[in-house]
């Protein structure tokens, strides 16, 4: 592996887990309760834990390409969006943000030990690095969703300070 494709593979894991561009994700969803998760803010078109499950949906689909395999694509995109506002409790909810995090971190390996202009077989026109950016910025967009409507419920700056306050 060369000294450029580790640099980016190094500015990859930076955009996945979200130094400088944003708040780190781990930040932005280590406080949210099962309750604030299901919370709809008003004039919102959904809740925190609906956007989480949807970001965990499109991860773990892209994920399964980097891991060699192809995944079902869904009929509509709306299939990847639950139905349900809210997690059924608690442990349901640390066991989403867990598997969702745990899926960054797989992520980031990919981004540290890969090739990452090498197209992948199942889906011949993509890269290792395209997956992964698409990861990244799906995931940056759905988080700046999450602290918006955190602001919206009045749950921000989480513990510690985010930026914007």
């Amino acid at each position: 592996m060369n000294e450029s494709n580790r640099a980016f593979g190094e500015a990859l894991v930076k955009s996945l887990v979200g130094e400088r561009g944003h708040i780190p994700i781990t930040r932005a969803l280590r406080d949210i309760t099962a309750e604030l998760s299901g919370t709809r803010a008003t004039g919102a078109p959904y809740t925190i834990y609906q956007l989480l499950k949807h970001m965990s949906f499109w991860q773990e689909f892209l994920l399964t390409y980097l891991e060699g395999g192809k995944p079902e694509l869904p009929s509509s995109v709306m299939d990847s969006w639950p139905t349900a506002e809210r997690p059924e409790s608690e442990k349901e909810w640390e066991t989403i943000v867990k598997s969702f995090l745990q899926g960054v971190e797989r992520a980031c390996e990919f981004a540290r030990t890969s090739q990452l202009d090498e197209t992948l077989e199942k889906f011949p026109t993509e890269t290792k690095a395209g997956i992964l950016r698409n990861i990244a910025s799906h995931n940056s967009y759905h988080l700046g969703e999450i602290v918006l409507l955190r602001r919206m419920n009045g749950v921000w700056p989480p513990p510690g300070g985010g930026y914007p306050a």
